[in-house]
């Protein structure tokens, strides 16, 4: 058989030996150390923002952030429904309401439309949102400008889920500077990675250093164990803040690689009748994390998303439906929801193909062989 073509594997630069193995030397396998600081310098740097803490994932990065602006029990949070449920869980882990807001079309991401008609409904039933995390797709950014301006028309703090979209701008600048707090995750299959881990974002100095704070279980100042915060364990490790410090050293790459994945894929899919790559407009710059293909049945004579991706199963070349919504998810069916029915028909016609940064000409070939055999 075949050798197994990943969605989107780990890509090591070589770098990261060098930093692993001088926490090995010095002993500084613990929680903290010199490569937490770098790493969270290095990416204070690329952002060009003030602050940031390493932590174990981009979900507790949210956790953190809803925390931070003061999320409690019973208060509603405007979510993006398209995305990963690692989005909206840490609001129901504080007891709160996610509020789910559809996509639009141009970006599949949050529809500023409809976050205004939700924000007006839901203060005209006594409940204005105490946050909106919108979240940047597949690494394709949001419609920032008028998710920005609702935001502060109506005085609601943003988190930015960049979970999937480090190395992409819009207009110019980095995704994950832009919300009252931005989230990162480097997850195995994102863009670098840390093996797991994640981290917060944020202008203020004071925010960074609460997280720090409730990160490290939210001990006092005192030469005991003291405690008058509930604290939590999510702090990145020294050692995979060591995996971060080098695959810093190769983000750009790492971009310029997985824009040339989608460009192949342009450039041999889109001659195919009723397939279409996504693509960003003027003025919004995608890392691409994954290249997302749309498959209209009613012209590719009946071959669906599954169709492909079955038959790329076959061959060993492993494809995943576009995220469910979360509105049609078991768990968050019952949350209020408000609608258009782009997030359900994205669901239902795409698939996203193979964009690995590790991947060669004989995959990517590969890949384009096994796709034409399917239609």
């Amino acid at each position: 058989m075949n050798k197994k073509i990943w969605l989107s594997s780990p890509h090591m630069s070589g770098n990261e030996l060098k930093y692993i193995i001088e926490a090995f030397d010095t002993n500084w396998v613990a929680p903290i150390g010199p490569n937490i600081n770098g790493f969270e310098q290095d990416l204070s740097k690329y952002l060009n923002v003030k602050s940031v803490a390493a932590l174990t994932s981009g979900t507790a990065a949210i956790h953190l952030a809803l925390i931070l602006l003061g999320v409690k029990s019973e208060d509603e949070v405007i979510a993006q429904s398209f995305t990963f449920s690692a989005t909206v869980n840490p609001i129901v882990y504080l007891g709160a309401k996610p509020v789910f807001i559809d996509s639009e079309w141009d970006t599949w991401n949050m529809s500023p439309e409809l976050l205004e008609k939700a924000i007006n409904d839901r203060i005209s039933k006594g409940k204005k949102p105490k946050a909106i995390i919108i979240a940047n797709l597949y690494g394709m950014p949001a419609k920032l400008d008028e998710i920005l301006s609702i935001s502060k028309k109506y005085d609601i703090p943003i988190i930015e889920d960049s979970a999937e979209g480090l190395g992409s701008t819009y207009k110019g600048k980095k995704l994950g500077a832009f919300g009252d707090f931005g989230v990162l995750s480097f997850n195995g299959n994102k863009i670098i990675t840390t093996s797991g881990g994640g981290a917060l974002v944020s202008k203020n100095d004071k925010h960074i250093e609460t997280a720090r704070f409730l990160a490290t279980q939210a001990r006092d100042k005192a030469p005991y164990y003291q405690h008058s915060h509930i604290g939590y364990n999510y702090r990145m490790s020294n050692i995979l803040a060591g995996i971060g410090r080098g695959q810093m050293k190769v983000i750009d790459l790492r971009v310029e690689q997985r824009r040339a994945n989608h460009q192949f894929y342009k450039d041999n899919l889109e001659q195919i009748p009723g397939v279409s790559v996504f693509t960003e407009r003027e003025g919004f710059f995608s890392n691409y994390w994954l290249t997302t293909i749309l498959i209209d049945p009613n012209k590719t004579k009946g071959i669906t998303t599954e169709d492909v991706r079955l038959s790329l199963e076959k061959e060993n070349i492993e494809t995943r439906p576009l995220w469910k919504p979360m509105h049609m998810q078991p768990i968050f069916k019952d949350y209020p929801a408000y609608c258009n029915g782009v997030s359900e028909e994205l669901f239902k016609i795409g698939l996203c193909l193979p964009s690995g940064s590790n991947l060669t000409d004989d995959d990517r070939n590969r890949i384009l062989k096994a796709l034409l055999k399917v239609f």
